[in-house]
């Protein structure tokens, strides 16, 4: 009998230790697009954690997509709110699961990544061009993208950008859990892609980025011991999209998508904001020795001291 209960408590451990989620649904300014419609969702949502694997695009390969995968294309007008819903399976939301929408455990960052596609029901989605247009993260209370997405139920709003051209896009929701990412690979992603026609806009192109390639195991977004006192997280990829200015982002350096966490105590390596712009991003580096980029945080950040060799918009 003690030997049964041993083996269901290493069962037990071993299915919380991947306590999936499903991006599953959709809104348009608060109008619901269906179940599962224009979503390619996978039965079973287990983690990726090689991100070098082309599943860190749109899931689907170890995870297999629930067939039939739907053909439906969602149209939306670029400027538009949109929300992702996320669920722990694929049977929606369930107040009697704890682990729902998904496990509490699992902190981490929540992104939104878009790219444009011939066709958003191609079944090729390899070599595609993304760009990111939402990220939260941690925020100064301890909080992060996951907590708050719990608290709204498993909603996570935001703004299409308005300024993108009109046409078919791939929209690549994306949740980091970072409960054993202290060493790699740890970090578990999890991702789906919803099928869009977006209408309007206009016709700025953004800097754009690979998947995979995006990330990085050594960046410290995916590799990060959360366990300790942290003041602040570099969340992995670009910077976020946004249609003011020259109308795209900067794009990132060629061997890495994020600047330098805030607890390094040796020289940052370069940081991911050039030397001409006025104003430093949120989370980017603005101080340190040998730092020549912007000193001057973007409204309403400031530039907070974390070593000799790295400060950062807080």
């Amino acid at each position: 009998m003690k030997k049964f209960a041993s083996l269901l408590a290493l069962s037990t451990l071993a299915t919380s230790a991947f306590a999936h989620t499903i991006f599953q649904q959709l809104y348009f300014n608060g109008v619901d697009q269906g179940h599962i419609n224009g979503i390619r969702v996978p039965d079973y949502d287990g983690p990726i954690t090689d991100v070098t694997s082309n599943d860190v695009i749109c899931n689907g390969g170890i995870n297999p997509y629930h067939q039939p995968i739907s053909k439906a294309v969602l149209t939306v007008a670029a400027g538009s709110q949109v929300t992702t819903e996320w669920h722990h399976t694929l049977n929606g939301a369930d107040p009697s699961d704890s682990a729902d929408p998904i496990d509490p455990s699992h902190k981490g960052p929540v992104l939104v990544y878009l790219a444009q596609i011939p066709d958003a029901t191609q079944s090729s989605v390899t070599g595609l061009k993304w760009f990111k247009i939402y990220e939260d993260g941690l925020t100064s209370d301890g909080k992060w993208g996951v907590d708050r997405l719990i608290a709204n139920k498993g909603k996570v709003t935001f703004t299409l950008p308005s300024c993108i051209a009109a046409g078919q896009y791939l929209l690549r929701a994306e949740i980091i859990a970072l409960h054993a990412a202290g060493s790699y690979p740890g970090a578990q992603l999890y991702m789906e892609c919803a099928q869009l026609s977006v209408t309007g806009g206009g016709n700025v192109s953004p800097a754009t980025v690979s998947f995979p390639g995006a990330y990085k195991g050594t960046d410290p977004g995916i590799t990060i011991n959360i366990y300790q006192s942290l003041s602040g997280y570099t969340i992995p990829g670009p910077p976020v999209f946004t249609c003011s200015g020259s109308g795209s982002a900067p794009a990132p350096p060629s061997t890495t998508a994020a600047p330098p966490p805030t607890t390094v105590t040796a020289p940052a390596p370069p940081p991911t904001t050039s030397s001409t712009q006025a104003t430093a991003e949120h989370y980017a580096q603005c101080g340190g020795i040998g730092f020549n980029g912007p000193t001057t945080c973007v409204a309403p950040f400031t530039c907070v001291k974390s070593s000799d060799y790295y400060s950062q918009c807080l």
